[in-house]
């Protein structure tokens, strides 16, 4: 009890009401804006936090969090563009209520959904994540390098379609994360006797130029053809508490779905969308209405897109296994704290585990006030044109990039990043493994190099432990079901 209350107090402070505040407007703004995404606004966040208490820091990581991934639909709705790729399933219906002029209709129930979605995963999290941490609290070498393989096969599924470039996105990622020191013995590796590569690639300019910077080269590309997005009339018909109330086995089933599917690591709010539709069209009494405009189907996804924020942390704070990619991102934002994520942080950081999750479930409150408020706005919001915006993207990248060791040699690696990112895209080889890959490779290469030093190199050790051995099984099953995909696609193509 007083680790919860000593929580509650650092997460309702007000710092940290503050942060929270302002990291959910300013998440709602980069979800809205086409090309923004949530990922990049943590990422260009992350170096703002920089000397400010973990509470605050993380109350407006987490902000961000929440509000870029409820306001991606916001785009999808008014203009059939989403603002993130986790919006994608909002296109199948908030388009036609545009189209007959129930814009706000939509735009509230996205608000209603995405809140109750959210706060269903807060629940869900505080009380599995302690739970999950004392069982993982008997995790050695072996098991951290089979949760590390796990993870990394998990990031198969985020190139399932494009199997091949997705490996070679994470191949990249491995070899990038091998610059610098080797972390047992020492030695350099891959430096080029540069002084500067000795800690290896700094993460977090790498994460602002892979995704932001590289976004500000492609939407320059549209700027340049003179694509610019019109401003929208938003209708002044809104949603009702009936309506809400009709609509509730639909937002119960998207958050449940939207949050265990948040609990596997990188599967992501797209999945959780287009699943918990699927599911609402299956259950659904007028199922003919799905596709032309079904405010159930709105409800269903929007509650499964913002529930899986919560999903996702678990873990991310249980296992340090990122839950998706902004996770993945917070993740690096963890590191940078001078904290492991992992069973042993609820028991050294109590406290500050807790006030994460109490500064999530504020989160979505501060997302549903700031959301029903400001609806009629969001169409001058989606028009600004990229000329104006993608200056102002750029300094912040410049600033993010540079704020982290005050090195223009991080401005380098920023430049380098983006232009990899913007070729990758070009290219249609996913980002997310990349991003993955580099991160788990410390926890895969230092956690097999240690299983074999306190084994005396008997590789059966990862096979005698069944933790261990059911993480490599469940590996191997996801390797083997894409790889199974893959050749019945080749077969049905030939």
């Amino acid at each position: 009890m007083d680790t919860f209350l000593s929580a509650l107090a650092a997460a309702c402070g007000f710092e940290a009401l503050l942060a929270n505040l302002l990291g959910v407007a300013l998440g709602i703004v980069f979800g809205a804006l086409p090309g923004l995404t949530a990922v990049m606004g943590v990422a260009l966040l992350i170096p703002l936090t920089f000397g400010l208490p973990p509470v605050v820091a993380f109350s407006s990581l987490l902000g961000m969090y929440c509000g870029a991934i409820y306001a991606g639909s916001i785009t999808a709705i008014l203009v059939s563009t989403p603002g993130t790729a986790a919006a994608a399933a909002t296109m199948l219906e908030g388009p036609r209520l545009t189209a007959r002029g129930e814009s706000l209709r939509a735009l509230e129930m996205t608000t209603v959904a995405s809140f109750i979605g959210g706060v269903f995963s807060c629940f869900i999290l505080a009380g599995v994540a302690p739970q999950l941490a004392r069982f993982a609290l008997n995790f050695s070498a072996p098991e951290y390098f089979a949760l590390g393989i796990f993870g990394l096969t998990i990031v198969a599924t985020l190139s399932e379609g494009a199997l091949l470039k997705g490996c070679i996105a994470a191949c990249l990622g491995l070899l990038i994360a091998m610059v610098g020191m080797d972390p047992l013995t020492g030695n350099l590796r891959l430096t080029f006797d540069s002084a500067n590569l000795i800690n290896g690639v700094s993460l977090i300019p790498a994460l602002v130029g892979l995704y932001a910077l590289s976004q500000v080269f492609l939407t320059c590309e549209d700027v340049f053809r003179g694509k610019r997005l019109s401003a929208v009339n938003i209708s002044r018909k809104g949603i009702s508490l009936a309506e809400i109330w009709a609509n509730r086995s639909a937002l119960l089933r998207g958050s449940l779905i939207g949050t265990f599917i948040g609990i596997v690591p990188a599967t992501g709010s797209g999945t959780a969308s287009f699943a918990a539709y699927s599911e609402a069209k299956r259950n659904s009494r007028h199922p003919e209405a799905f596709g032309n405009g079904a405010i159930e189907g709105l409800a269903a996804t929007e509650s499964a897109n913002n529930a899986v924020t919560g999903g996702a942390l678990i873990p991310l704070l249980t296992l340090g296994i990122p839950g998706d990619v902004v996770t993945a991102v917070i993740l690096g934002a963890l590191m940078i704290q001078g904290m492991t994520p992992g069973p042993l942080l609820f028991q050294e950081q109590g406290a500050l585990v807790y006030s994460i999750f109490i500064s999530l479930l504020l989160a979505n409150v501060f997302m549903l006030v700031l959301g029903m408020a400001s609806v009629r706005v969001f169409s001058k919001i989606v028009s600004i044109p990229g000329g104006i915006l993608m200056p102002l993207v750029t300094t912040l990248c410049v600033v993010g990039g540079y704020a982290l060791n005050n090195s223009n040699f991080d401005l380098g690696v920023m430049a380098v990043f983006g232009i990899l990112g913007w070729i990758m895209t070009k290219a249609s080889i996913p980002l997310a493994p990349l991003l993955l890959a580099m991160i788990l490779s410390g926890i895969i290469e230092t956690n097999f190099r240690r299983a074999l030093s306190i084994s005396d190199n008997d590789y059966t050790v990862f096979l005698t432990r069944p933790v261990c051995a059911v993480f490599l099984c469940i590996s191997l099953f996801i390797l083997f079901n894409l790889l199974r995909k893959e050749w019945k696609k080749a077969a049905a193509r030939s």
